[in-house]
């Protein structure tokens, strides 16, 4: 298999998309208006408790303040206070694998689901960001902070030792427990991470030193600043992808900056020398996600339709709740068959799904209605194949078997927005729902005003002002609908153009004075 990382670079944001033969299997964007925030490190204050939801909201200096359930409060939680107040000698930390650690943080937070943490309001405290923003809600922090490196995240005030699932082989497992418990500073736990497979323990050390000295510099931080403060900042969405994702079974890097391929070789260079050979600059002419046929993948990934091999789709919505996904048959199939091909279908929409959440980095619930399937091992050939599929997938993911009805339940971890939202922006005409009034209901609601305003206003001088494309509806013909408004209520209504106006709304002025009387 090949597989590669090609990463696209311009004025305006960075695009890195992962490929195996050929084939688009993630793709991130960093641009400067949505710069990643999971992995910073805040000193806060809380500003509020809310002890019927056990949760807090901590004043990190954004928007909105961040949301801190009392799951996400760690038994490290007095040590890491003391950290603020502690003027004696620096304490080290340990490090963590970024599958072990999530498990472990996820089974000390179902421990600690009945106990209610010492906090009060306008209490200082160090917080992780471990969630991005979602529309209107803020991040979400943890009071566990852990400092992700190459090949080991650092965890301070925690004495585990763990060692990534994917590493499998149980003579490498072991001698990496063994090199973590022998490099492991004091009061602080350590993960290793699938990178660190087959590394010496320099390679392990050296990580360690960096993690360690970032930790000292946060406390130093912590001692000479005031809340709401930006402690530390982790790396850029391009450098986490070739920190956390460039491993030995990438076959190539392309990146088409010269400025960021030096940047990437001098962080590789620091972080597994060995992998320098793969990393290539792009020197054509031709855009980059062109050549390697990128932009293809691109625009299917912003579709809401995504077609299927056999001739079938899925058609992907986004609600408040959730995310609804349907699988529709393509082709009509004869009776007999209809099983066979509905099976087929509904097996080529799943692959084609996990692929699409992973993709677009869709979270939370989501909703499947595969096609109707009559027999129960079909069903089951259908939640088999997903749990297979979404071993591939990085995030966390549950999910229930087929209903009698074709539905297939599923919840996946949601840590940034998706690609979708991070991309677009929401319509300022239809407010993102996809639907316009019609320009016949709007002028509808332009004589329903003017019959209203007839019995109160006392001017019989107006401006209307609208949208070029509603204009021209009021103003086609000699009995134009104007001209109706204007006899049928004894006013003289001078219609204004005005492309800044929404097509589903108007303003009135008045002739004489120009002042706006109503815009609705």
């Amino acid at each position: 298999m090949q597989k590669e990382i090609i990463i696209n670079s311009s004025t305006s944001q960075n695009r890195v998309a992962i490929t195996e033969d050929g084939t688009l299997i993630d793709f991130f964007v960093d641009n400067p208006e949505k710069r990643r925030m999971v992995g910073n490190v805040y000193l806060g204050k809380v500003a509020r408790i809310l002890p019927g939801i056990r949760a807090a909201f901590i004043d990190i200096g954004l928007k909105h303040d961040a949301f801190l359930h009392f799951s996400d409060i760690g038994d490290a939680f007095k040590e890491f206070q003391s950290v603020l107040e502690d003027d004696g000698d620096e304490t080290e930390i340990g490090i963590e694998d970024d599958d072990s650690a999530d498990s472990k943080k996820s089974n000390d937070s179902e421990k600690r689901t009945n106990t209610i943490p010492k906090l009060h309001k306008g209490q200082d405290i160090i917080v992780q960001i471990i969630k991005e923003p979602v529309a209107n809600k803020g991040v979400r922090i943890t009071s566990s902070i852990s400092i992700p490196g190459r090949f080991c995240v650092l965890l301070p005030f925690d004495n585990k030792i763990g060692i990534s699932k994917k590493i499998s082989d149980f003579k490498e497992r072991k001698r990496l427990k063994y090199l973590a418990k022998s490099i492991l500073p004091d009061n602080c736990g350590l993960i290793i991470r699938t990178a660190a497979k087959e590394q010496e323990e320099s390679s392990l050390e050296s990580d360690l030193k960096y993690l360690v000295n970032t930790w000292q510099n946060i406390q130093e931080k912590v001692k000479s600043s005031s809340p709401p403060y930006l402690l530390h900042t982790d790396l850029s969405t391009t450098t986490s992808v070739i920190r956390d994702l460039f491993t030995p079974d990438v076959t190539k890097v392309f990146i088409d900056s010269k400025s960021l391929y030096k940047e990437i070789r001098e962080y590789v260079q620091l972080v597994q020398p060995e992998l320098l050979d793969k990393i290539e600059y792009y020197k054509s002419s031709a855009p980059i996600f062109d050549t390697f046929r990128i932009e293809e993948h691109i625009k299917t990934l912003m579709g809401r339709k995504v077609p299927l091999p056999s001739g079938g789709h899925i058609v992907i919505d986004h609600t408040e709740a959730m995310t609804v996904i349907d699988v529709n048959s393509g082709r009509y199939a004869a009776k007999k068959e209809q099983e066979l091909n509905s099976l087929k279908t509904d097996l080529e929409a799943s692959r084609e799904i996990v692929r699409q959440l992973r993709l677009r980095d869709i979270g939370g619930l989501l909703v499947i209605d595969f096609i109707d399937l009559e027999e129960d091992k079909n069903r089951k050939k259908i939640y088999d194949e997903l749990r297979k599929e979404f071993r591939k997938d990085r995030a966390k993911v549950a999910l229930l078997p087929m209903t009698d009805f074709g539905i297939v339940q599923i919840t996946r971890q949601r840590v940034r927005q998706n690609i979708v939202q991070s991309i677009n922006e929401v319509c300022p005409y239809c407010n993102g729902s996809g639907l316009m009034t019609k320009r016949s209901s709007v002028i509808h609601d332009i004589d329903e005003w003017f019959k209203k305003y007839k019995s109160q206003g006392k001017e019989r001088s107006l401006i209307l002002s609208v949208h070029p494309s509603l204009s021209n509806d009021l103003k086609i013909g000699i009995f134009s609908k104007l001209n109706k408004i204007q006899f049928k209520y004894f006013l003289r209504i001078k219609l204004e153009d005005n492309a800044q106006i929404n097509p589903q709304e108007f303003e009135v002025k008045s002739a004489k004075t120009g002042d706006k009387i109503l815009r609705v």
